[in-house]
């Protein structure tokens, strides 16, 4: 990804640079503390099971728009129950996959274990959806800073409830008696000047700021107070519940360090921990066998182990009840069979809950051992976290065709709510052997700085960016580009920071970085009905702005939390 001369920049939290001293203290102090409170990973390069390395991260809180963050937490149930109508419509998953099958013998082999799950019919209808719904900030969106177009009403209250409150501290200790029908009669006179001089600064001002907004328009400038567009919608393996709100705490620790916990009120409260785990044991509340387990389904290798772990810790000590397994894709083959009534056994112990960890790319599957293990599991009367249709519900095939006019109104019923969620879609084609696919394909050679290409793979490093997408397609077949998508190229505003890594150089440098937002979201439920449903906390990945890629597990982004701010053009006070 790379920055133009005119992208915008989204103000600070505080200041910066730092003096050099206080920099290189403070930085010390985070490092400790990141690993003390679990904010850490295994070292790729060096690993070892007995040894950890604090997990990169931003050392001050990244800058987001209040407005936007909000109306992200909003949408999360409704986005929760699209992918869980979208999950439960054969039709549609198989439609929309019968290309990209025939390529791709990933998605092929999901698929076919989908089919023969469906041609018995599903053991257990109910499933546990954990989604993160990750997004960016669009600076290309049309709309203005919300400072400069408040309703009327809304800033005529505020200035009225201002002047009012400026009054009654003038008028304080006057005489009452004879003269106080007359105190009233001038008090209430000036309330009214008041409020109408605050009435009309506010109108200055906001014709101030749409004048300036308009001006920057017009010279091609977006603004950094702007839009966010959906990236992808994630149904497996949705990790940082942990680390979401572990980069909270050291931010907040820095903030506090720095002498600016007047500033901890703008970082949202994250209970993603929590509303995660909550989750399973609701589901294992579902399942109500007492002595059932919960199982995690884990890569050979975890190196992002303290966001895995403290899922497990956290069941543990809040439900202690509650006993939980990790096991590989190969352990459950080696140790795995169905009982009597279908329920799935580790040796002697029955299974409640599965949430898988691993599964969701190739390589987590060595052999047809693996393959049969996750046929096992998916018809066995575990409930499963995602069970397979919500697999395939995830795929960038099936998000672009969400993305396409009117599928939404498949799927939800409000106009409202398609409208919203319409919205936020930003440019997502097909690269299908048809019309249309051959139109994008033609669109993405002509002009592929604009836009970002996509497999149907989770877990980051796999899309292929700007001016390397001409060679990529040319050495696709037509059959072969089915396994893709194309997408729009989204331009984030700019943030300013230090990012600390484990072993860079000291003291960190300021740089130019840009951010994606994660929103979690629970939901569970069958074909038919939906239980639960709700929001659960969020997550902030934050990488180099020249970075095309921005994963933390896969060491190329760090730890952030947002910093809530109500416009790009309100002065730091």
């Amino acid at each position: 990804m790379t920055s133009e001369a005119n992208t915008p920049v989204l103000r600070n939290c505080i200041r910066l640079p730092l003096a050099e001293d206080e920099l290189l203290e403070v930085t010390a102090k985070a490092k400790d503390y990141a690993i003390m409170h679990g904010a850490a990973m295994r070292s790729k390069t060096a690993f070892s099971p007995d040894s950890l390395n604090f997990a990169p991260f931003v050392l001050v809180p990244s800058s987001f728009p209040r407005k936007e963050f909000e109306k992200a937490v909003a949408l999360q149930p409704i986005i929760n129950r699209l992918m869980h109508n979208v999950a439960h419509d054969e039709e549609f998953i198989t439609t929309t996959l019968a290309e990209t099958i025939k390529v791709d013998e990933f998605t092929a082999n999901l698929f076919n274990i989908y089919r023969k799950v469906l041609a018995h019919g599903f053991t257990q209808k109910i499933s546990l959806g954990m989604l993160r719904s990750d997004l960016m900030l669009e600076s290309g969106c049309p709309e203005l800073s919300p400072r400069a177009f408040r309703s009327k009403a809304g800033a005529d209250e505020a200035g009225t409830a201002a002047a009012a409150a400026v009054v009654g501290t003038e008028t304080d200790g006057t005489v009452g008696g004879t003269g106080e029908d007359k105190e009233k009669k001038i008090k209430k006179e000036m309330v009214a000047a008041a409020a109408e001089r605050a009435k009309n600064d506010r109108r200055e001002l906001q014709l101030s700021q749409a004048t300036t907004e308009q001006k920057m328009k017009a010279k091609g400038v977006p603004s950094a107070y702007c839009c966010w567009k959906q990236v992808e919608i994630n149904t497996i393996a949705s990790g940082f519940g942990h680390l979401g709100p572990a980069s909270k705490t050291i931010q907040r620790f820095v903030l506090s360090e720095l002498g600016h916990a007047d500033k901890l009120k703008n970082m949202p409260q994250n209970n993603a921990l929590a509303g995660l785990c909550d989750g399973m044991v609701k589901a294992w509340d579902i399942y109500a066998r007492p002595n059932a387990v919960i199982l995690f389904i884990i890569e050979d290798v975890s190196y992002n182990i303290c966001d895995q772990r403290f899922h497990e810790f956290y069941i543990r000590e809040t439900y202690p009840h509650i006993k939980v397994l990790r096991r590989t894709l190969s352990d459950v083959h080696r140790e795995g069979k169905l009982g009597q009534n279908k329920e799935l056994l580790l040796g002697q112990q029955e299974v409640a809950v599965i949430y898988f960890r691993a599964g969701y790319e190739p390589g987590h599957y060595h052999s047809q051992a693996e393959w049969d293990a996750r046929y096992l599991m998916e018809t066995s009367l575990a409930i499963k976290c995602p069970s397979i249709h919500y697999h395939l519900a995830g795929t960038k095939k099936v998000q672009q065709a969400l993305a396409q006019p009117a599928v939404l109104e498949r799927f939800i019923n409000d106009p409202e709510e398609i409208k919203a969620v319409g919205k936020i879609f930003t440019g997502l084609y097909s690269l299908d052997d048809n019309e249309a696919g051959n139109a994008s394909y033609e669109m993405a050679l002509k002009t592929p700085e604009k836009f970002v290409l996509k497999p149907q793979r989770e877990g980051g490093g796999n899309n292929v960016y700007g001016v390397d997408i001409p060679d990529a397609l040319k050495r696709m077949s037509r059959v072969e580009r089915s396994a893709w998508i194309l997408m729009d190229l989204i331009h984030p505003p700019l943030t300013k920071g230090y990012m600390v890594r484990p072993g860079a150089e000291m003291p960190p440098q300021i740089v130019d970085m840009v951010s994606e937002l994660g929103i979690f979201g629970v939901v569970i439920g069958d074909a038919d009905n939906i239980v639960h449903n709700y929001q659960a906390g969020h997550m902030l990945r934050t990488k180099l702005s020249t970075a095309n890629e921005g994963g933390v597990a896969a060491g190329l982004g760090a730890l952030d939390s947002p910093y809530l701010i109500d416009s790009d053009d309100e002065e730091e006070q």
